[in-house]
């Protein structure tokens, strides 16, 4: 059913009730109205024929002839007018002009009007009590108005009260189905462009003109908003698809040299049992460095899938500083014989995915430690982190053989890896993503004293609350997928 049917039923339906309601309020004021004049009339007549009443009373006490007695009930009646009257005295009953039948039963006493009801006719009654100076003059008078005019002027409201009602519901309805159709148009509109929308085929959103209707321009903007959120999701659902696909096209292309060099060394210990000695301690040695290659693939992989898919909701408030300690003490113990060295002011907050920044942090200390020495030496890392005006500065510095400035300008792509590297070619990948998720940047410069490399991490400093977390992912992250739009420097020569 249609608004604006529904909207004219219920006006319809409404109005006629209204009508008689005020028909009702109508009649009550009018009934007021009548009997407040007849009561008005009934007391000025009351008064009037208070003295002949007097009259009659002591003129019937004194047993005065017939002819004065019938003289003083016609000046009684005369003086009533319209108004019927019934004088009961101590030694008989005076009635003259319309009132109720003498059967009727009257009230003990009617100081201020009523109502009487009796054989279908319906009376306003007064009674007053008369007194005279003489002993046994006293009596009542009773005074009767017909209510016959006011039932009539009632009825007659009454009839016209439902009359209206009954008129006023088709007209009413009618009008109301007009101007709800006519208003209801702006909605109308927008459920034609809504409904011709179709997410699954088609790019176009619904393009609407604010109408000053504050219901239809709120469902249009809830409209807009659900769409916007539908092509957010899509798009995430796409890129979640083409980050798996990827996944998948990756690791089968690189596993699957490591896996065959692993099958043939297995096939080598299994078809030369007799092997012993260094032969099978290089061949032991290769399985081992292809499997542990093998598992820090998987792990870069799957750190590169879990950046790509990250959501904003994961990211908060991190002391960078914890951060780098909690790294550097880390990589302290797993590379015992290398050098390294730090320094942090603590208190550096940013606003961040923690273990995407642990990452980041991993990962250029591990590239530093393993490429960062010379021939016959440990390595020697510095590590530093410092605010630098509203960002936060990391600086990582080592001592190897530094990067060639030809390759400064290539972006840190998957799998690029320097002949005999014991890495995945996936950590400065990883890297470079986490940077591009937190908003920050990252430089590749030579080092300042000697040889070696310094990489330098800006990130955003957290300096008065939390920045708005909408604008902390970048809208599109296709690490998994194709190489970074960025350029950044690395430890790595082209395979």
């Amino acid at each position: 059913m249609r608004l604006s049917t529904r909207i004219a039923l219920a006006v319809g339906a409404t109005v006629p009730v209204l009508v008689l309601a005020t028909g009702w309020l109508l009649l009550r004021l009018v009934a007021t109205d009548l009997h407040d004049q007849q009561d008005a009339h009934l007391r000025e007549r009351a008064a009037a024929v208070a003295k002949d009443a007097r009259g009659l009373l002591r003129a019937s006490a004194a047993d005065r002839s017939a002819a004065v007695e019938q003289a003083r009930q016609r000046r009684l009646f005369t003086s009533a007018l319209d108004v019927g009257v019934r004088l009961i005295g101590p030694d008989g009953t005076f009635t003259g002009g319309p009132q109720p039948d003498a059967g009727a039963p009257l009230p003990p006493s009617a100081p201020v009007p009523v109502t009487l009801r009796a054989d279908g006719h319906s009376w306003r009654i007064l009674s007053t009590r008369v007194t005279g100076a003489r002993p046994g003059v006293r009596g009542t008078l009773w005074l009767f108005a017909s209510d016959t005019a006011a039932d009539t002027q009632l009825r007659l409201v009454r009839r016209r009260a439902v009359s209206v009602a009954l008129l006023a519901a088709p007209l009413s309805g009618l009008l109301a189905w007009g101007v709800a159709a006519r208003a209801s148009r702006p909605l109308r509109r927008l459920q034609r462009r809504a409904s011709g929308l179709d997410p699954r085929s088609s790019p176009t959103r619904l393009d609407h003109t604010p109408t000053r209707i504050a219901e239809v321009d709120d469902l249009a903007h809830t409209l807009q908003t659900v769409l916007a959120r539908y092509d957010e999701q899509a798009g995430r659902t796409a890129e979640a698809l083409a980050t798996a696909r990827s996944f998948a096209a990756a690791a089968s292309h690189e596993l699957r040299t490591p896996l065959m060099s692993m099958q043939t060394n297995l096939e080598i210990l299994t078809g030369h049992p007799e092997l012993a000695g260094a032969d099978r301690d290089e061949v032991l040695h290769d399985l081992r460095r292809e499997h542990a290659r093998l598992l820090g693939l998987l792990v870069m992989l799957r750190d590169l899938g879990r950046g790509d898919l990250v959501e904003a909701d994961a990211f908060g408030p991190v002391d960078l500083a914890d951060v780098v300690e909690a790294s550097t003490e880390e990589q302290r113990r797993r590379h015992s014989h290398a050098r390294l060295s730090g320094r942090c002011v603590p208190g550096l907050r940013v606003h961040g995915w923690e273990p995407g920044l642990r990452t980041v942090v991993d990962n250029l200390l591990v590239n530093a430690l393993v490429h960062g020495h010379g021939e016959g030496r440990p390595a020697q890392v510095e590590v530093s982190l410092r605010a630098s005006g509203t960002d936060v500065l990391l600086v990582v510095d080592d001592q190897g053989p530094g990067i060639p400035p030809e390759l400064r300008t290539q972006v840190f792509e998957r799998f690029r890896r320097r002949p005999g590297s014991p890495g995945s070619g996936l950590g400065l990948t990883l890297v470079a993503q986490q940077i591009a998720l937190h908003r920050g940047q990252i430089r590749v410069l030579e080092r300042p004293v000697g040889p070696g490399t310094r990489i330098e991490v800006t990130l955003p400093l957290v300096v008065n609350g939390t920045p708005d977390e909408g604008n902390t992912l970048p809208l599109r992250r296709n690490w998994m997928i194709a190489a970074a739009d960025r350029p950044q420097e690395f430890h790595k020569d082209d395979s």
